[in-house]
């Protein structure tokens, strides 16, 4: 399974040649990539992209993990309707083959850090976070005939389960090789240990009797935060090393957190403190006041004099936002994207970094 860096966000308009129902209330979308544009549209297994429209005269960004391990000109989304979603309504609604939809070139670092095989894979999903472990158990198990995976994947019931044949396809592909426990939360099934929520409980008495921590080579956790969280601490706490797990979000699910702020609306009165914000981005140079008192984010006060500043969440999640600060000092209040490495080199999450300083300079072509 291969590893990848960071690059440059940067969308460019593919066309929609495929829209396939998964569920009521999800779609898989495919979307062909042209010769000129394969190489940008590279990707590894479990990365995302970013899809951008305008809906009811709001430019609307939203990630979706890529769903199938790496095919040559072709890129598969999974989309699931969020409660009060703009975009994934509207995705499920109007996207039909032959559209175009600005998309984003492949990020993230939700990848397998392990290139020779065997090795025993696990993941913990719930509902939509099935979509990028699905790429990562075609690529692991057709990457070596060693290597084993085992899915523990959580859904309200049977009807709302995403992907569900694929899995059982893979199933009878690599019989002894991949398996899969289901746990319904509003159906029961013939396991205890298979029915209900997933809490502190059912995840200690998984690992307990269906997969051992000291099996596992390597760990995926996608789905939302409390789970990760849940999964997290309880795999911590059985001694699992913090570098054999990747977990993915793809919201934070804390309301009561800083949002990325973006397009939200600040006037610059006269006489007031600020904090000047100078940017580079493609090469160019451009700056932009901020009053101390909004508490804006670089993110949002950098889009109000240059509207291709890259992001995609906003919300501390993805990392596309990211920038390296040249001088002066901000705070970043949440962080779900950034590596401890690249803390360590100066980056920062700009839809999460609000000045602290009278001058702050960063780097997004870095």
């Amino acid at each position: 399974m291969a590893t990848t860096t960071r690059r440059r966000a940067s969308f460019h308009d593919l066309t929609v040649s495929a829209v396939r129902t998964l569920t009521d209330d999800s779609i898989e979308v495919s979307f062909t990539v042209p010769p000129e544009l394969v190489d940008d549209y590279s990707y590894a297994p479990g990365q995302y992209i970013a899809l951008r429209t305008t809906v009811e005269g709001d430019d609307v960004r939203r990630s979706y993990s890529i769903c199938q391990a790496p095919v040559t000109g072709e890129l598969k989304v999974g989309i699931k309707r969020d409660l009060g979603g703009l975009f994934s309504t509207w995705a499920i609604e109007n996207l039909r083959a032959g559209m175009q939809l600005a998309v984003m070139v492949p990020e993230g670092t939700f990848t397998s850090q392990l290139v020779d095989g065997p090795a025993h894979f696990v993941a913990i999903a719930a509902g939509s976070g099935i979509t990028p472990v699905v790429a990562l158990i075609q690529a692991a198990l057709a990457g070596h005939p060693g290597n084993r995976f085992s899915l523990v994947y959580s859904n309200r019931t049977a009807m709302d389960t995403m992907f569900v044949d694929e899995l059982a396809d893979l199933k009878d592909r690599y019989p002894t090789r991949l398996a899969l426990y289901h746990v319904l939360t509003r159906e029961r099934r013939s396991s205890e240990l298979l029915s209900g929520r997933l809490d502190a409980e059912k995840i200690g008495g998984i690992l307990d009797q269906l997969v051992s921590p000291s099996d596992v080579d390597e760990w995926f956790i996608c789905g939302p935060f409390e789970l990760v969280q849940l999964v997290r601490d309880t795999l911590a706490e059985r001694g699992v090393a913090a570098g054999d797990i990747r977990y993915e979000l793809f919201t934070t699910g804390r309301p009561e957190r800083l949002g990325g702020q973006s397009g939200r609306p600040i006037v610059v009165e006269e006489g007031q403190a600020v904090h000047t914000i100078s940017f580079q981005l493609d090469g160019t140079t451009a700056t932009v006041t901020s009053p101390v008192h909004s508490n804006e984010s670089i993110l949002n006060a950098a889009l109000r004099v240059r509207s291709d500043v890259p992001f995609a969440c906003a919300g501390g999640v993805c990392g596309t936002c990211r920038a390296t600060v040249v001088s002066g000092t901000v705070d970043m209040v949440e962080n779900y994207a950034l590596e401890p490495e690249e803390l360590a080199r100066g980056y920062v999450l700009t839809c999460q970094s609000i000045p602290t300083s009278e001058f702050v300079d960063v780097n997004y072509d870095s």
